[in-house]
């Protein structure tokens, strides 16, 4: 893919996941109370308004102010840009390898304006499952992450198994 091509990709992945996930988010700041559920679609889908300190389900929210701040805020960053460098730079620049990829960036970005936002906190509001059975408090951001990661490990198997 050349390198014209991955800027644009890039760039439509970026303005597009990152506008939508803000806005959700600032709709669930205005619209949702904290500490209280709604239940929709026979309580498959809950909204609730929660402030994630930590990472991946509050992973690292105890860490000392200082630390989580490196780790979440500025190590973030670092991760981000290598990720971009590598979109735009890789020899292996497929289509779908610099979408997900693309996926990730703007995942985390969005994650990452929250954190500069709010003082270090993530706005988190879905929650899906069916029963006890539920994933954690999320938002659009860890949608677009996971989405990244899983398609670039269905291309990843996909072109390890056409080599086999």
């Amino acid at each position: 893919m050349k390198f014209s091509k991955r800027l644009v990709l890039i760039f439509i992945i970026l303005l597009s996941c990152v506008g939508c996930d803000q806005a959700t988010k600032s709709i669930a700041v205005s619209h949702l109370p904290e500490m209280k559920t709604f239940s929709y679609l026979g309580d498959t889908l809950r909204l609730q308004l929660t402030y994630n300190r930590g990472a991946f389900l509050s992973l690292g929210h105890s860490l000392p102010d200082v630390l989580r701040h490196s780790i979440f805020t500025v190590g973030i960053c670092f991760i981000l840009l290598g990720a971009l460098a590598f979109a735009l730079l890789s020899k292996s620049g497929a289509f779908s390898v610099v979408l997900a990829v693309s996926l990730f960036i703007a995942g985390g970005v969005g994650n990452l304006i929250d954190r500069i936002l709010h003082d270090g906190t993530v706005v988190d509001f879905l929650n899906v499952g069916i029963g006890s059975l539920r994933t954690g408090i999320f938002n659009v951001a860890d949608v677009a992450i996971m989405g990244g990661a899983a398609l670039l490990l269905f291309t990843t198997l996909r072109k390890h198994k056409k080599n086999r």
